[in-house]
């Protein structure tokens, strides 16, 4: 079992608290600081980080996450004394089919979802396409996003799910919590200001779909890929001056703020774009036995003894 795979290692409580800490302190740091801040001081934050130019902006906000995955692999390594392998996948062996399957479904449900809903009303959709500009993003989002989307679903998928795991001795426990984790810890991002705390239940929802991804293929590998698709169209095809981060997109949503809207199409993804997807995911991978797979207890076999 995936969850299991953290009694491969070093597991005393110490070892859990520092790896925590210093791993997932950017985020708690983050969500204290944006509790303690007036909302006049956020709006002067998010103005200073607009005024540098897109492409350094998104450079300077994932250059961390490559410092900050490569601490995580060598805390597992060294800390806990297992290997990166075991924090991935319960199997022998990476499968990168299933990363790149996962990353080009979402690739191609984001288009064809854009295409019709530019198809329907382009009004508010301008084109924004600078090849200069354009041509370094891509390089940026290809070199950067893999270690910021890596970061996030080694650490809450994988490090997090693992230890609550194996202390909770289930899976329905682990599964909340880090989904739940995964939705608090976003909420400082802009559009939370601009949209209210309603879209926590999609960065939650997100959490429970990656997290339902890890524990019914017993593996991190889809998560990955989703993760990796779902960020690098957000950065790519379309910007908006409410995003979390504004890049020098193909195109640029100009329409006035409608937290509504946004709202809905965000209710959307979550009650028929997601399920689509779980399907997709469970018709090729033959997934059964659901109950037991996300509910179901944590015992140590032999090989984990």
């Amino acid at each position: 079992m995936f969850i299991a795979q953290a009694y491969k290692g070093n597991n005393t409580w110490w070892r859990v608290l520092i790896t925590t800490i210093l791993t997932a302190g950017v985020f708690i740091i983050n969500f204290i600081m944006y509790f303690l801040m007036s909302k006049e001081d956020l709006d002067k934050v998010y103005q200073k980080m607009n005024e540098f130019p897109n492409n350094l902006s998104l450079l300077m906000n994932l250059l961390p996450f490559v410092f900050l995955l490569a601490l995580l692999f060598l805390l597992v390594r060294g800390l806990h004394e297992r290997s990166i392998l075991s924090l991935t996948t319960s199997r022998e062996k990476v499968d990168y089919k299933k990363i790149l399957f996962s990353f080009g479904l979402v690739v191609f449900m984001t288009i064809a979802g854009f295409v019709v809903s530019y198809a329907v009303d382009n009004s508010s959709i301008l084109w924004n396409f600078n090849p200069l500009k354009f041509a370094i993003l891509f390089l940026i989002s290809i070199l950067l996003f893999p270690f910021q989307i890596g970061f996030e679903e080694y650490l809450f998928r994988g490090y997090l799910m693992q230890q609550i795991g194996i202390i909770a001795k289930n899976r329905w426990f682990p599964l909340l919590v880090t989904s739940v984790l995964f939705g608090v810890f976003h909420s400082a991002n802009p559009e939370v200001a601009k949209m209210g705390f309603g879209v926590m239940f999609f960065y939650i929802g997100t959490g429970f779909l990656l997290g339902i991804m890890t524990l019914m293929d017993e593996s991190l590998e889809l998560a990955l890929g989703f993760h990796l698709g779902n960020n690098l169209m957000a950065a790519l095809l379309i910007t908006s001056d409410f995003s979390a981060i504004h890049t020098d997109a193909v195109f640029r949503y100009s329409g006035v703020e409608n937290p509504v809207d946004m709202l809905n199409e965000m209710i959307v993804s979550i009650v028929i774009v997601y399920p689509i997807i779980l399907f997709i995911f469970v018709k090729k991978y033959n997934w059964t036995n659901w109950g037991a797979k996300l509910t179901g207890k944590i015992e140590i076999s032999n090989t984990h003894k």
